[in-house]
């Protein structure tokens, strides 16, 4: 297996560079070395998912002692999606144009760095503005860093190892997810000594910037062992796909259209709740803080096993859209037993995770089956900026509820949502069976479809060159 992943790379990689003479594990074209790389980039946007749901680990420390309503508490994370709103457009092309990957992947960890240390600093000092100051830069450089993440991965990652590395990438920043979520309360308790108070609040906060220090450390390395990887193989330093051009979107067909409104929709009844579900879970099932915490981190620990095996299923099986409107009944019906029941609630947050892995194993590629892979950049740009716009407006909406209605009105919104995201997506499976769309189509089918467009590209070169 591991003969066959070598022979594929060394035919893929440059043939260019010095020659290099060492133990496998400090060769850049050995499997053992990929492999210590995708450790360092793992670690990279570790920081980075375990600080962005601090607030929700730490709902009721957070308004307690900030003195804070659930409009002022989702406010750290309407201020996070802000910035990614317009910011998504312009990451790859500063990394691209600008920064350089490397560079970059620092400069991103470093801005993290110093958002998170501003939140931890306004805890400390009672100042919740200054806590919100720190979200926002927080998220100046969080989606950057990703796409920086990415963009090493498909540079370092080739042919079929690449969706399996994705996997693991997006499982390991799950991971992150999770251990926030069930220690950031024993984390506080501990350092508060069991009195809790505004300083406790600050000094748990430093937890997570010394975890977004690890991020830093870990682009240093990383970037060092890129600039080594180039210079023993002769490759220039990697790029970001697609520069993006806002004149694109006249080309993008109706559904990929219906594709953002989807997501959207689905995934405005799920990040907001994660953000306030805490409190909910203490208040309607009578759950000790930790144990809400438990519950609450169950959608990312699914996430965590079940998104490559979802990836998995869905690229041996095609129906892409099927998947979709599956996944978003599932959530539906989680939703619905949080809402309307007293069965227990991993139930439901059971459902809500393994709704929440299928959709985005089958909904993010389906971008690539109606949009031209010349204008991918700016496809995912737009789908990122609507997705990051309709997550600031709903964190805020989702406050407000919680404060005028209770946590029963905020599940019905979030089941209109799903509804909503529901009627969408069957209204997609329509649109793409009424235009001759590949986006239901079956794997197998989906390959003979595929094969046809580039053998008529081959024969409309031959024709070109004949002429």
């Amino acid at each position: 297996m591991a003969d066959a992943q070598e022979s594929e790379l060394k035919a893929l990689l440059p043939t260019g560079g010095e020659t290099y003479n060492g133990c496998k594990l400090c060769d850049p074209k050995h499997w053992s070395h990929r492999y210590l790389f995708l450790v360092m980039i793992c670690f990279l946007c570790f920081g980075n998912y375990f600080i962005y749901d601090n607030p929700a680990a730490l709902q009721d420390q957070f308004e307690k002692d900030m003195d804070i309503s659930n409009s002022q508490f989702m406010l750290m994370y309407s201020l996070y999606s802000w910035p990614n709103v317009v910011i998504c457009f312009f990451g790859g092309y500063l990394i691209d144009k600008w920064l350089g990957i490397r560079l970059s992947a620092i400069i991103f960890a470093l801005i993290i760095l110093i958002g998170q240390i501003m939140c931890a600093i306004g805890a400390q000092a009672g100042s919740y503005p200054l806590i919100l100051a720190g979200r926002f830069v927080f998220g100046l450089g969080g989606e950057n860093l990703a796409v920086a993440q990415n963009t090493y991965t498909a540079q370092w990652f080739m042919g079929k190892e690449l969706n399996l590395v994705f996997g693991i990438q997006l499982s390991f920043s799950r991971v992150g997810s999770t251990v926030n979520m069930v220690s950031m309360g024993p984390i506080y308790d501990w350092l508060g000594q069991g009195n809790g108070g505004h300083k406790a609040l600050g000094a748990a906060l430093w937890v997570g910037a010394l975890f977004c220090f690890i991020s830093l450390v870990t682009a240093i390395i990383a970037g060092w062992m890129d600039r080594r990887a180039s210079r023993l193989l002769g490759r220039s330093s990697a790029k970001v796909g697609d520069e993006i051009r806002l004149s694109d979107i006249r080309y993008f067909p109706g559904t990929f259209w219906l594709i953002c409104f989807v997501c959207v929709a689905y995934y405005a009844a799920i990040f907001p709740f994660i953000g306030l579900a805490q409190l909910f879970f203490q208040e309607k099932y009578l759950m000790a803080q930790q144990d809400a915490s438990t519950v609450n981190s169950l959608v990312y620990l699914i996430s965590a096993g079940a998104s490559p095996v979802f990836g998995f299923l869905v690229d041996r099986v095609g129906r892409n859209i099927l998947w979709v409107i599956a996944a978003v009944m599932i959530s539906l019906g989680g939703h619905t037993f949080l809402a309307y029941s007293l069965i227990s609630p991993y139930v439901g947050m059971t459902f809500l995770g393994l709704g929440y892995s299928l959709l985005a194993s089958a909904l993010w590629p389906m971008v690539s089956l109606v949009v031209p892979t010349e204008r991918l950049g700016t496809a995912y740009g737009f789908m990122q900026a609507i997705q990051n716009l309709g997550l600031a407006v709903v964190a805020i909406v989702a406050g407000s509820i919680v404060d005028q209605k209770g946590y029963l009105w905020l599940e019905v919104f979030f089941c209109a949502c799903m509804s909503i995201t529901l009627m969408i997506a069957v209204l997609l499976l329509f649109v793409d069976a009424a235009t001759g769309g590949a986006l239901n189509l079956s794997a197998k089918a989906r390959a003979i479809r595929h094969k046809e467009i580039e053998d008529a590209k081959k024969e409309k070169e031959k024709l070109a060159i004949a002429e």
